[in-house]
């Protein structure tokens, strides 16, 4: 469980059980913006899905908290079959009422630290092909983009040692 981080009007924290609807919003919201027609309806439970994962051992989710709302998220782990000291960014939002405001930066800075406080020496993450935004937001965080391979989603990696 990371510290609570303050600042003024932030918090950082881990994520509860009762925050899954929220963050389900949130994850909806941020979606709806690289989705020209709407984000895809794949059947998906998300309040289950967020709830599950934030409660699985060994994952974390840290939400950002401003004026008691919800306005960012990161969701992490150990992929299966990976090594431990690699890490998986799997979900990383901000509503997008809050882009350009340091929100992700902050969030993203956090992981970074919780990570290397763990020993990781490699991050990990997909985006969506379609999500520039998201990719621009990553390379200047120092993500390194592979080269695309067609599908839907583009594989980045950031080292984490210096």
């Amino acid at each position: 469980m990371i510290s609570d981080r303050v600042n003024e009007t932030r918090v950082i924290r881990t994520a509860l059980p009762t925050d899954a609807q929220a963050i389900t919003d949130l994850h909806f919201r941020a979606r709806s913006t690289y989705y020209p027609d709407g984000v895809p309806d794949d059947g998906t439970d998300w309040p289950a899905a967020w709830q599950g994962v934030i409660v699985r051992p060994h994952a974390e989710v840290l939400c950002l908290i401003e004026q008691d709302h919800i306005v960012a998220v990161a969701s992490f782990r150990t992929p299966d079959e990976a090594p431990p000291e690699t890490v998986k960014l799997f979900q990383f939002h901000v509503d997008p009422h809050h882009w350009r405001e340091g929100l992700g930066t902050a969030l993203h800075r956090a992981c970074v630290d919780r990570w290397r406080a763990d020993a990781r020496q490699t991050a990990v993450l997909e985006v969506h092909v379609d999500n520039e935004r998201a990719q621009a937001f990553y390379t200047r965080q120092g993500w390194v983009a592979a080269p695309p391979d067609g599908g839907h989603h583009l594989p980045m990696t950031l080292p984490l040692t210096t």
